[in-house]
Formats: C-alpha cells, sequence, structure tokens
C-alpha cells in the first residue's frame, strides 16, 4: 500500500456514547475521507477474553458494537473492518513475538498489574500476553501511525519494542509504529458530574447518553443534568456543568461555542436543557434509525466482517510469510 496505515483496535465493550462519538468517531470519520491512509478497524474480541464472558451475550455484543461503528458512519468501502478472531495470523504472530518478548517487561505492564487486582480470581496468561497480542495486531499491517489514549501509550512502545528487536535481529521487517495525535476532539463530560469523562461504565444511568438511546430516553436524560445555582449561560471553569452542556449542543449542531453562546442566551436552565437535548435527539436519529436496519440484517453483517476479513487476511498472510521465513521455519 501507498498510503500510510492506521490502525486502531477497539474491545466490544458495550454501547458507543456521545462522548465516544463527539472525541473520537467525528475525527475517524474524517480520516477515511483522507487519502493519504488507510484505515484498518478491527473488532479487538480477543483481548477480550482475558476477562470471563457469558458466550451468547459477548457474541451478540460484539456484532452490535460492529453495527454501531457503521452506524456511526465508518464506511467498509472506504475502511478495512474486522473481527480479530476471523484473522488467525494475529495469534500466530503473537507466538512468534512471544518468543522475543521477556518476562520482565511483560509483567511491568501497568495494565496487567491494574487488571490483576481488579480480576484477582483470574490472573491469567492471557492478561499477562495482551501487550504482545496488540503489538501483533499492530505490526501484521505494517502500520505506521496508531491512535492512542494515554492509557495505551505503555502498549505501543513495547510493540515498538519488539519491532526493532525482530529487525535487528532477522533483518529489517516490519514497520516501527508512531502513535497518532488527532486533531483533539471536545470532551464530553457526564451529565451527573460535569467534572468527570462521560463513561460507558459509568453506574448512573442519568449521566451518560449511549447513541443507541430512545429519543424519550435523551430528553429524560438532559433535564436531569446537572447545572448550577445562577442561571447564567457562559463558558467557564466556575460553570462545568453549563460548559459541558453548551459544548454538547455546538458539537450537535456543527457550530462554534461561541456561537452557541450567542443561540442559547436568554433561556432558563430548563429551556437550555431541551434545546440541548433535541440537538442530540436531532444528530442521533439518523445513527439509531441506521442501526435499527443493520442489526435487523446479520447476514450483511456477517457479509461485511466477512469482505473485511479478506482483505485483512491478504495483508496479513503476506507479513506471516515473510516473519516464518525470517525466523527459519519450513514453509510449503
Amino acid at each position: 500500500m501507498d498510503k500510510k496505515i492506521i490502525y486502531s483496535g477497539i474491545q466490544p465493550t458495550g454501547l458507543v456514547t456521545l462522548g465516544n462519538y463527539i472525541g473520537a468517531l467525528s475525527n475517524w470519520l474524517k480520516l477515511q475521507d483522507n487519502d493519504e491512509y488507510q484505515c484498518i478497524f478491527s473488532i479487538a474480541d480477543l483481548h477480550s477474553l482475558t476477562v470471563r464472558q457469558v458466550p451468547s451475550e459477548f457474541r451478540n455484543r460484539a456484532l452490535s458494537f460492529f453495527a454501531q461503528y457503521l452506524a456511526c458512519g465508518l464506511d467498509p468501502q472506504k475502511n478495512i473492518m474486522y473481527f480479530q478472531s476471523h484473522v488467525h495470523e494475529h495469534a500466530e504472530l503473537t507466538w512468534i513475538l512471544n518468543c522475543i518478548t521477556y518476562i520482565g517487561e511483560a509483567s511491568r505492564m501497568t495494565q496487567f498489574k491494574e487488571k490483576s487486582q481488579k480480576h484477582p480470581d483470574n490472573i491469567n496468561m492471557g492478561l499477562m500476553d495482551y501487550p504482545v497480542l496488540m503489538a501483533a495486531d499492530i505490526l501484521l499491517y505494517n502500520t505506521s501511525l496508531v491512535p492512542v489514549g494515554v492509557d495505551q501509550k505503555q502498549h505501543l512502545e513495547i510493540a515498538r519494542d519488539l519491532a526493532a528487536r525482530f529487525n535487528n535481529a532477522y533483518s529489517p521487517t516490519f514497520t516501527v509504529p508512531e502513535p497518532y495525535i488527532s486533531k483533539v476532539g471536545a470532551k464530553i463530560m457526564s451529565l451527573q458530574n460535569p467534572l468527570a469523562k462521560m463513561s460507558k461504565s459509568d453506574s448512573n444511568l442519568n449521566a451518560t447518553i449511549s447513541i443507541l438511546d430512545s429519543q424519550d430516553d435523551i430528553m429524560r436524560k438532559f433535564k436531569r443534568a446537572v447545572t448550577d445555582s445562577d442561571n447564567e449561560i457562559r463558558i467557564g471553569e466556575d460553570k462545568p456543568g453549563i460548559t459541558n452542556l453548551i459544548t454538547i449542543y455546538a458539537c450537535s449542531k456543527g457550530i462554534s461555542v461561541e456561537d452557541a453562546v450567542k443561540e442559547l442566551q436568554g433561556l432558563s436552565y430548563a429551556a437550555l436543557k431541551e434545546a440541548v437535548g433535541v440537538s442530540v435527539v436531532d444528530l442521533l436519529a439518523p445513527i439509531k434509525s441506521r442501526y435499527d436496519e443493520l442489526i435487523k440484517d446479520k447476514d450483511g453483517l456477517l457479509a461485511i466482517a466477512k469482505a473485511g476479513q479478506e482483505q485483512a487476511s491478504s495483508i496479513a498472510r503476506k507479513t506471516l510469510r515473510k516473519v516464518y521465513k525470517k525466523v527459519g521455519l519450513v514453509q510449503l
């Protein structure tokens, strides 16, 4: 490929939130139309197995997550989109990389320590091997750029280390990936605690908007959103709740925060919440409608996943054959 590869693996952990859509997905939608990049998006279902899953629920959740990303506008004609478990080269390259990974560096991973404390009854080898599988995900596609958050920087570093270690031992084979720092999207905060980021894991159901929420649920959650004691509509560190609502309104409408403040001036807080709720309903309605169509057509979703798997496998197979030859395995 002549284009730079951007790779992102997403665990099917639940519902895509309004914060995910505005903060990350909106940037990905722009990337897919950029001729400089080829984006590869994987549903990282193998990674999710480090935590015990209910098989039927997990299967349905993974397929739903795939449908949500499609409904948000990620186009399988422009991106390679597939399930990690459908491309067996991920697991095979992991074994090769395991053989050049030191136990000390794997056990020092922050996420391994945190998850071991969180799930003390299930400290499995997958938890320790997680960053090696992640490295295989990235290196299989000669990825140039990887979008990473703060919690994943350490994992990208081990991917870079393993790529360099293999290249030094066997001759240049892997592209050493760099972090991709995208244009910072708006940070959407919790509706119940505007000092905390909106999160799908929030135990307070009124704190988070899902892209699949009904119109009634969206309006109800905004009516209950935390504001402050006065009735002034402005942006400020001393007004986190109102700032969050104005930001959401601006992003939903596709206007600047300054223009949003002008449009909302003079409204009571109740009217402000209603206006923001309506703007979000208008933004998410076509996504929800598209999702409802997609999720009813399981065969159609699997056909899209199959096409993505074939594209991904074509690239991964070439990389793995090169790796097998380098390490001295007999090939047919």
